[in-house]
């Protein structure tokens, strides 16, 4: 059936612009729930007849991204409870000797099990670590939580589940889990994120290096289960054989070809194998986000579909700059400081197409300018405490054992921490994407 519409196309033009840049301000500034932002935004699109409730569900809203949104999530608290990361920190942290060696490898099992675990998990499994840790130690608790924080945040790009908007961009690209790593004959974003990860935890031994104080922290016996562990190795064959045409080609008969129905998988693994915690797992996943996800698919593909994204695209690239070395350097920066104020969500979501119609207009590859994007938009959040939410359950934390949140200490920390890891990547695809 054919949806009513109000209004003309340039009217539906100014009414998606103006409710994109009411969603935009209320998200920015959260005096209301984001959640009631989105959807409130999509359905009264849908209202005004500028998309139908079938475009916007079954075109706009990525279904395959939610889907493995919900099952890693729920396979983060499986892993949780499997205690396989307590085991890694407590074997390594008792063959440690100094404190700077030591909270570097608190952040590197940060950095490493965001890879894969939604970072506020990672920050609530490893908190406890951390200030036994410190308490141990004698040492400031504000470092070891600030630094546990922003090391869980600097991954966001080293898989394409460590975070909403890598997911957003694979599932939007077509790119498979491998893709990450080499594509094109090239390094790829993944890789590219793990040299970014090397040097902003190089930059934090730096800024450890008076942190000389013995350690010792006693190996504990720990029980683990290897369900999660099993059900990810799986998972991510899985979703690498996908992408392998042969493989698309056999379920495609079947409707079976959709990167989704591994998250659906997932997800009924973990709660199968956790139905002890099963009440706990469902109440304590971010449903918040999943409704958010919903609503903004819809507020940018509405966008999308009547031209403004094209318009925005068209500005960028009538500015008179012709460089894609200027443009890289724009997109990735300018995605730096906004993703400190904003929800990187929206803004990839955003920013993807905005992407591909400015490569289009200069003629290059749009995969650098969507690799420099990206890592913008996923470590600038990084910066300040209420960038990130692991940054805000960090913040939490101290604040309630009675730490005053100075924003300038804090900046102190992720500035050259988040500043290294995204400027060794912009080098690296300045010199081998462009």
């Amino acid at each position: 059936m054919t949806w009513y519409h109000l209004f003309d196309p340039t009217a539906e033009k100014w009414l998606a612009l103006a409710i994109f840049a009411v969603c935009f301000g209320l998200i920015l500034y959260r005096n209301v729930k984001i959640v009631y932002v989105s959807l409130g935004a999509a359905a009264l699109l849908v209202a005004l007849g500028i998309t139908s409730p079938s475009s916007a569900l079954l075109r706009m809203v990525d279904w395959d991204v939610l889907a493995i949104y919900w099952g890693y999530g729920m396979l983060a608290f499986s892993f949780r409870e499997s205690r396989i990361p307590a085991l890694i920190a407590s074997y390594v942290l008792a063959r440690i000797k100094k404190e700077k060696y030591a909270l570097l490898f608190l952040c590197s099992l940060s950095a490493f099990l965001s890879a894969f675990m939604a970072n506020p998990v990672v920050v609530i499994m490893l908190a406890p670590l951390a200030i036994e840790m410190a308490e141990r130690l004698k040492a400031s608790l504000f470092l070891y939580l600030v630094c546990l924080a922003i090391s869980s945040n600097v991954v966001t790009t080293v898989t394409m589940v460590a975070d909403p908007p890598a997911l957003i961009l694979a599932m939007a690209t077509g790119m498979s889990f491998l893709d990450f790593y080499w594509f094109q004959g090239k390094m790829s974003l993944g890789t590219l994120s793990v040299v970014g990860v090397i040097v902003a935890l190089l930059t934090l031994l730096f800024q450890f290096r008076d942190l000389n104080n013995s350690v010792d922290l006693a190996e504990q016996k720990i029980r683990i289960t290897y369900g999660a562990l099993i059900i990810f190795i799986l998972s991510i064959v899985a979703l690498a054989m996908m992408s392998y045409p042969q493989v698309k080609t056999i379920l495609a008969p079947v409707s079976m070809n959709h990167p989704g129905i591994i998250g659906v998988l997932v997800g009924g693994s973990a709660l199968l194998i956790e139905r002890r915690v099963v009440r706990e797992m469902i109440a304590d996943f971010d449903w918040d986000t999943l409704w958010f996800l919903i609503g903004i698919f819809i507020v940018i593909g509405a966008v999308e579909k009547v031209g403004l994204l094209k318009d925005i695209a068209g500005w960028l690239a009538g500015t008179g700059l012709t460089s894609p070395t200027v443009y890289l350097l724009i997109l990735t920066w300018i995605s730096v400081i906004l993703s400190a104020f904003i929800d990187n969500v929206p803004y990839t979501i955003l920013m993807i197409p905005v992407c591909s119609y400015l490569a289009q207009s200069l003629g290059i590859s749009p995969w650098p300018l969507y690799f420099g994007m990206l890592v913008g938009t996923g470590i600038g959040g990084n910066i300040t405490p209420v960038g990130a939410t692991a940054n805000v359950l960090a913040c939490g934390m101290l604040e309630k054992r009675g730490y005053r949140i100075d924003l300038w200490h804090f900046m102190k920390i992720s500035i050259p921490f988040s500043v290294a890891a995204v400027l060794a990547v912009h080098i690296l695809l300045q010199l081998l994407w462009l």
